[in-house]
């Protein structure tokens, strides 16, 4: 996989890299995890939510009434 950044991100993130003593490799890498991770919470959260949607359907009906 080639990631291409425009030139102000490339410049940024090698500013960053540099104050703190990184690479900009390093950088991206976690910046990725960081992502993926989220994403797999808001996935779990979406999933348990419509599951006790569904298991309380009636009860939100009656307070939505």
């Amino acid at each position: 996989m080639n990631l291409r950044l425009r030139e102000e991100q490339q410049e940024a993130l090698r500013l960053r890299a540099e104050q703190e003593g990184r690479s900009m490799h390093a950088i991206a890498l976690q910046a990725i995890d960081r992502y993926l991770e989220q994403e797999a919470d808001k996935e779990a959260v979406r999933r348990l939510g419509a599951k006790y949607a569904a298991g309380h359907a009636d009860l939100l009906r009656r307070l939505g009434e």
